[in-house]
């Protein structure tokens, strides 16, 4: 007769869990997202977002090199422009807010390495991710006319400094146009993180209050993906990888850690999951009215992302997530 197996054994000492632990959260996993704004000393803090700031470069600045010493190999910065248009000028103009903030954050910390968010909408007058339909009030983008807007930008960003481009607005072959773009300006080692599988969600609220990006009318789901739908991202991510994607992104993270999983087993690519917003707001809200241990959750919520598959997490928490794994 077999001894009984008592899993109970393997979890009797702190070290002997540590030593047991299948999945292991690093700093080095994390990215920290940062908003750009014009000025200077300008640090206004999300309402919706607690301890998220809309920065000025100079901030930003100050930001990266906290970052960078807290061990987090990587910031994905977004920008909030003075002023919008219905072509997004400042999306991909050279001296555009997120190509301003590249260019100081990679003279100040050489080593960290920036992600370029290659997206209209925080640019555009209307809040829509590129060209509309003359009189539509839908919300239907201009796929093609679009591209070229994604291409130009991409180039713009890389021109700036940009280590890694990540194209967000769901139109069917970005990829293809934002690697044709680097390509043919001579950007052939930068890496595209792709938004492959990027939902229609409800959690991206508090987001569109930081970066001033919430649509004027109608909504995105005529190009982000519908919640219900996990085969589709499949399909996304088999035509990003076609095109020339070097990275994946599952968006958002804690309601599609399924979809995490099946883009992981689908694919030998770096898969990374945003832990958005919402995900973050809900947990700060909750922290803050005493409701549940920040630091536990936090911890949990993350290292849940990498048992799911992710390789890479972009979220709000990664500052105070590589302080306590440093002090663990």
């Amino acid at each position: 007769m077999f001894p009984t197996h008592r899993p109970r054994r393997l979890r009797t000492h702190p070290q002997l869990r540590r030593m047991v632990r299948e999945t292991v959260l690093n700093t080095s996993d994390l990215i920290y997202p940062l908003f750009a704004v014009p000025g200077d000393g300008i640090a206004n803090e999300v309402k919706s977002m607690p301890g998220v700031f809309q920065l000025s470069i100079d901030k930003i600045v100050e930001e990266a090199k906290e970052v960078y010493d807290l061990g987090i190999p990587s910031i994905i910065l977004f920008g909030i422009p003075a002023d919008k248009d219905i072509d997004a000028t400042g999306a991909w103009h050279d001296c555009g807010i997120v190509q301003k903030a590249t260019t100081a954050v990679k003279k100040a910390v050489p080593d960290l390495i920036v992600m370029n968010d290659t997206c209209l909408c925080e640019y555009t007058s209307h809040g829509h991710c590129g060209y509309l339909e003359t009189g539509d009030l839908t919300g239907r983008v201009l796929n093609d006319p679009t591209l070229e807007l994604l291409k130009k930008t991409a180039v713009s960003q890389a021109k700036a400094g940009a280590d890694i481009i990540a194209p967000s607005g769901m139109m069917d072959g970005f990829v293809k146009a934002v690697r044709e773009g680097l390509d043919e300006a001579g950007f052939q080692d930068i890496p595209i993180m792709s938004y492959a599988a990027k939902y229609a969600s409800a959690y991206y609220g508090p987001f569109r209050d930081a970066a001033d990006s919430a649509p004027q009318f109608g909504d995105r789901k005529t190009y982000q993906m519908d919640p219900g739908n996990a085969r589709e991202a499949l399909k996304e991510i088999e035509l990003d990888i076609a095109e020339g994607a070097d990275m994946l992104m599952v968006k958002p993270a804690l309601s599609y850690m399924d979809v995490i999983l099946r883009v992981k087993e689908a694919s030998n690519l770096p898969v990374a999951a945003y832990n958005v917003s919402g995900e973050y707001s809900m947990v700060k809200a909750a922290a803050l009215n005493g409701w549940v241990d920040e630091e536990r959750i936090v911890m949990e919520t993350l290292t849940s992302f990498k048992r799911a598959g992710a390789d890479l997490i972009l979220t709000y928490h990664a500052k105070d997530a590589a302080r306590w794994l440093g002090a663990s």
